[in-house]
């Protein structure tokens, strides 16, 4: 929607709307006045480039105009550009000549979307001649009156509409990236994020200054505070998208001088736009240019990311270079154009706003791709950190759990439980009669039978060697019973038949000191069911729980 809308915009006559106006330069000096310039067009520089001239005051006519009398009031326009004040002397066919005068203040009154000045002319019968105007206090930076047009109420009109609609789309569409992205930095707390949704912020101060809309908003505010403003925002955009570019590609790929280059990079923007706001218009075409000098070598520092990105094996760069190709393409025309005098054209001007915007939308496409990337890495960590925990907390033979585990798991809880301590019977002969190996797959099988037989809830370990123990809350009578009946019927290797001894003792398990005492008397009971004849389930007498 958003590309359809600036395809639009761009076929619409949009910004300088109207009939354009060719200037010729004087210089300011004592005792020049508009109606004696109105009539010495001779000496005026109609063939040097404006930024040529430098700083200062100066006078700019415009070419004669055969313009019937006017049935519609007419508006003169021209891009804001960097000014203490600016008068226009309109010169009618009587001879009349009217002056409209504005201040910084007036400026920002009077701007219209695009940071288009505009002031209306009076309807008079005469026809309108010529144009004049007389500007001071010009940075002359790119020009000292770009892109003047005198325009009707409908061209106006048509203009604010599509641009309108234009800074909506880029406004609505930054918005909603920057909710997205700040659900997503929420909930996924990636490094990367937090820089992209500072970016969409910026972005979005950066459209509302660039575009006028702040003197609406603001309309006491100097127009070359806006500018300032301006400066510092374009700036901010700029170093949040480096870091966010520092953050987004994997470690391996920014290696230490890649990160000095970034923090190199990020100054060099950072100092001269803090200056401008801080000190222009002193120093403003030096630090101006040092601006447009770090801005290149802002865009220079990603090719060395990209081409390192690249000899790695990224799995982000594809995205990343469908992302960011438009923005930076524009990035370096619009520098270029400002540090190398090229003639003004609105939309590079305003390539600003519109190339991040379509950065914005693709780069929700790597946006995406990276989070799954980073999710899928996640994922696989916690599979195998759960995987390292249970291996260290299972016994590798039987899987059932080791003795810190089962200790860990057993201790700790209030309540009475009842502990079975479980040995196989003569298990040394088992393994001189058909082999450790015999033996290891016998200890397999009856801890698949152990496990089969005990409810939910009951923690099974092996303590050692052959020696098995069962922690249950709320066991069964019969469940000892069923454990030995279940390894009788139990097919062993080469058909052996395999029993085993039980004790069983109940009591509490709040305190390690109570493990020992139930672990002592459920041992007692062992030994009994062993001296009884084996192959049976000998109970002790329930433990008293004693105060703390």
């Amino acid at each position: 929607m958003l590309v359809s809308l600036c395809a639009g915009a761009a076929n619409a006559q949009v910004g300088p709307v109207g009939i354009p106006i060719r200037t010729c330069v004087l210089r300011d000096a004592p005792g020049l006045s508009a109606a004696k310039l109105f009539h010495a067009a001779g000496r005026f520089d109609c063939a040097t480039p404006q930024a040529r001239f430098g700083g200062g005051d100066f006078w700019l006519l415009s070419q004669p105009l055969d313009l019937p009398a006017a049935e519609s009031r007419l508006a003169v326009r021209s891009s804001s550009v960097w000014q203490r004040a600016m008068t226009i002397y309109a010169l009618y066919a009587d001879g009349t000549i009217v002056s409209i005068r504005s201040d910084d203040v007036a400026v920002s009154r009077h701007l219209r979307l695009g940071a288009i000045f505009q002031r209306w002319l009076p309807r008079r019968s005469a026809p309108l001649v010529r144009l004049l105007w007389h500007v001071e206090g010009a940075a002359n930076l790119r020009g000292i009156l770009l892109a003047p047009t005198l325009a009707t109420g409908g061209e106006v009109t048509r203009s604010d509409t599509h641009l309108a609609a234009l800074y909506a789309g880029v406004g609505g569409a930054c918005a909603a990236l920057l909710l997205f992205n700040l659900g997503l930095a929420y909930a996924l707390r990636h490094r990367f994020m937090p820089f992209y949704c500072l970016m969409m912020v910026a972005l979005l101060a950066y459209d509302l200054s660039s575009s006028g809309t702040l003197a609406w908003l603001l309309p006491d505010i100097a127009n070359t505070a806006r500018m300032r403003i301006n400066y510092v925002l374009l700036a901010l955009v700029a170093v949040s998208a480096l870091a966010f570019l520092r953050n987004f590609f994997e470690q391996r790929v920014m290696t230490l001088w890649l990160r000095r280059v970034c923090v190199a990079a990020a100054v060099s923007v950072g100092v001269p736009a803090i200056a401008i706001a801080l000190f222009a218009p002193i120093g403003l075409r030096l630090f101006d240019t040092i601006y447009g000098i770090g801005f290149l070598f802002l865009l220079g520092s990603i090719v060395p990311i990209l081409v390192n990105a690249w000899r790695r094996n990224s799995a982000f760069l594809p995205f990343f270079t469908i992302a960011w190709s438009l923005p930076i393409a524009f990035a370096a025309v619009r520098t270029a154009s400002g540090l190398f005098g090229w003639p003004y054209h609105f939309w590079i001007d305003n390539s600003s706003v519109i190339s991040m915007t379509v950065e914005a939308l693709l780069s929700s496409l790597a946006i995406g791709h990276r989070v799954l990337l980073l999710t899928r890495e996640r994922d696989e960590a916690r599979e195998q950190e759960i995987a390292a925990r249970l291996l260290a907390d299972t016994d590798s033979l039987t899987g059932l759990l080791n003795r810190r585990a089962f200790l860990r798991g057993a201790v700790g809880h209030e309540g009475d439980f009842t502990l079975l301590l479980v040995d196989l019977d003569h298990f040394k002969h088992v393994n001189e009669t058909i082999g450790h190996d015999g033996g290891d797959e016998v200890l397999r099988i009856f801890a698949r039978t152990l496990r089969q037989a005990l409810p939910a809830g009951a923690l099974a370990a092996r303590l050692g060697g052959e020696e098995f123990a069962v922690v249950i809350a709320d066991p069964d009578e019969a469940l000892a019973e069923d454990i030995l009946d279940r390894l009788r019927h139990a097919r062993m290797p080469f058909d052996i038949t395999v029993t085993a001894s039980i004790g069983q003792c109940r009591g509490p398990l709040a305190r390690e000191a109570d493990w020992k005492a139930l672990y002592r008397c459920a041992d007692t009971a062992l030994f009994e069911a062993k001296k009884a004849g084996r192959d049976r389930v000998r109970g002790a007498p329930a433990l008293r729980r004693f105060a703390a």
